[in-house]
Formats: C-alpha cells, sequence, structure tokens
C-alpha cells in the first residue's frame, strides 16, 4: 500500500522536483528528497497540516516563497520527467524510505558544515551537500507513520 495516494502527474511532479533538487547527489540524493517530499504530505502537523497531496507540497508557499526554490529558479523542475527518475519517485511514493531522511521534513544545502538544528528542528545527517532535519520529538507523530 502507498504511503500517500498519488497519480501518474504525482509521479511525473515528484520526478522532475527530485532531478531539479538532488541530481547531482545521484539516484541516493534523489531518493532522499522523495522522501522529504513524501513525509510533508503524510506529515499532519507544523507548517504541513495543509498539504496532502504531491501537488501540495511541491507548490506549497511559505513566507511568500515557493518551498522548494526549484519551482521558482529551477529550469530542470520544467523539463520532461525522466524514466529513471519517475522510477525513484515510485519507489518513494510506495514506500521507500531510509536515514537520513527516513523521517526528515526539511533539507538544504547550506554551502558549510551542517548546523546541529535548523529553525530549531534537529539534524539527522547528511548526504553529500545535503543536510537533513526531523521534526522535535513530539511535535508530529505522523511523520513516523506508514
Amino acid at each position: 500500500m502507498p504511503r500517500v495516494k498519488y497519480r501518474e502527474n504525482d509521479v511525473d511532479l515528484m520526478a522532475r522536483m527530485m532531478r531539479a533538487e538532488a541530481e547531482g547527489e545521484g539516484n541516493q540524493g534523489m531518493l532522499y528528497v522523495g522522501n522529504v517530499i513524501v513525509n510533508r504530505a503524510v506529515a499532519d502537523c507544523l507548517d504541513f497540516r495543509d498539504v496532502r497531496t504531491i501537488n501540495d507540497v511541491i507548490f506549497q508557499v511559505q513566507g511568500n516563497n515557493y518551498s522548494f526554490e526549484a519551482v521558482q529558479k529551477g529550469n530542470l523542475f520544467y523539463e520532461r520527467a525522466r524514466a529513471n527518475e519517475k522510477r525513484l519517485a515510485r519507489r518513494n511514493l510506495e514506500n521507500w524510505r531510509q536515514h537520513p531522511a527516513k523521517f526528515a521534513l526539511w533539507y538544504f544545502n547550506p554551502y558549510a558544515a551542517c548546523p546541529p538544528s535548523w529553525y530549531g528542528q534537529p539534524f539527522t545527517g547528511q548526504f553529500k551537500a545535503h543536510c537533513f532535519y526531523e521534526p522535535q520529538a513530539g511535535t508530529c507523530a505522523s511523520v513516523y507513520n506508514g
């Protein structure tokens, strides 16, 4: 059973975002980005109470900006999804999760060492240039389900 309901359009959208955000980090890096996308769709907490679909997650606006920079600034995001990224997106949607992004709701590239927390959320690990963060204990039980 998939972690979140999805249609073929969602696979395409997610695949494009995974590539735009982490193509330089290979399949593993793109899978970690996919973890965060799916985690946000299932999280019923914090900044993610009103996002339930992949489309909601990808196009979420926070503080007058899209949550994912690639929506605004990314040429790769607007290119056609490729078969490899679609395959990876399906893996995430179906159930693939792994540390350090297994329960992560945030990631970013600090262009330096990963800080121990980001906006008060604990660091869970790093993969190549991206640092991953999951919610503080007791603040988002839903992200740990499924």
